[in-house]
């Protein structure tokens, strides 16, 4: 098998993110992308590339035979109808978070996905992370012993920088709201070590976001339990002035207690288990730089790098469309708690 071919649908700042991944990969090329604004305003002068007005015009176009994986990089709410098209016209997807914005059109995705014998890849590139990998390892070989408390404190800053008028951010249909656009990435990663939630109660408030958003939060108190015992607390915010504060997470276990903290879940800062010396890791990438407003971890070329692992047969799916349709179902029942 040769280089894996993608094209990109959606040339804002991720869609380029990807682009750039794929185009650094020695093993996958782009050869196509698709955005709705003029190719002259996009800033693609680097690839030369065909570029297409539509995710119709891509698949009624010529160009739709070479192409293996095709990555939605668009809107939230745009994420399943696409991701619906790529896969009936028989090409793998890369699905950027959220996967949808609803359990049932995950479910389609799926679905489909199964009919036609594609893969679909969540993007849920927090997992990557040296201090991710580390605590995940932690948990799965029983070092901490059982797990008490887990507390996620999730506070960014998310102003009128951000949610301009003419950006589809802030927009219920396409943007969805504070945890599936902001926060997925962190429930991801608390679903990925901890398993599902239960008896959650949920508290919202909306401190500054009143006139920037048609959603009614921009804040939230989270308490669950979880499934496989313990109880947990999520407590986020975009309300936060000027910059983003910090992404952590706090685990109180049967062996130690264990602190990741940072802007973006960064860094341990905190690491007393019994019986264990913390090893050195390796630096975590700094986050996604979007210039007034920052982002997570740009691990990007993870996501690529497993995509073209998986078709060459030499991995499994990091995190699957079933992963990716927990986290669209868990943020649901946050919201109706």
């Amino acid at each position: 098998m040769g280089k894996i071919k993608f094209a990109v649908v959606g040339c804002g700042h991720i869609g380029k993110r990807h682009a750039e991944m794929i185009s650094r990969n020695q093993e996958s090329e782009l050869v196509a992308l698709v955005d709705t604004k003029e190719a002259s305003s996009l800033g693609l002068e680097n690839y030369q590339v065909p570029i297409f007005p539509s995710l119709d015009a891509l698949l009624e176009s010529n160009n739709i035979q070479e192409i293996d994986v095709i990555n939605i990089a668009t809107p939230n709410g745009f994420h399943a109808d696409q991701a619906m098209q790529c896969l009936e016209a028989k090409k793998h997807v890369v699905i950027e978070k959220p996967m949808a914005l609803n359990k049932q059109d995950a479910e389609k995705v799926i679905f489909k996905a199964l009919n036609v014998h594609k893969h679909v890849f969540a993007v849920m590139q927090n997992r990557y992370s040296p201090p991710s990998v580390w605590i995940k390892e932690m948990i799965d070989t029983k070092k901490l012993g059982e797990i008490y408390m887990v507390q996620l404190n999730c506070y960014w800053n998310r102003d009128n920088r951000y949610y301009k008028k003419d950006s589809w951010h802030g927009k219920k249909d396409l943007d969805g709201g504070t945890l599936f656009t902001q926060f997925s990435h962190f429930i991801d990663l608390m679903y990925w070590l901890f398993g599902d939630i239960q008896n959650i109660q949920s508290r919202f408030t909306n401190f500054n976001h009143a006139n920037l958003t048609e959603f009614a939060e921009d804040s939230g108190v989270i308490q669950f339990e979880f499934v496989n015992g313990g109880i947990g607390c999520l407590n986020f915010s975009t309300s936060i002035w000027d910059k983003n504060l910090e992404s952590s997470m706090t685990i109180i276990a049967e062996n130690g207690s264990v602190k990741i903290g940072g802007q973006y879940m960064d860094k341990v800062e905190v690491c007393h288990v019994n019986d264990y010396i913390m090893p050195e890791l390796a630096p975590t990438n700094p986050g996604n730089d979007y210039g007034a407003y920052k982002g997570s971890a740009a691990n990007h070329h993870y996501i690529i790098e497993n995509v073209v692992d998986v078709l060459k047969n030499r991995a499994t799916i990091t995190t699957n469309a079933l992963e990716g349709l927990k986290v669209v179902e868990m943020i649901e029942r946050i919201y109706a708690a």
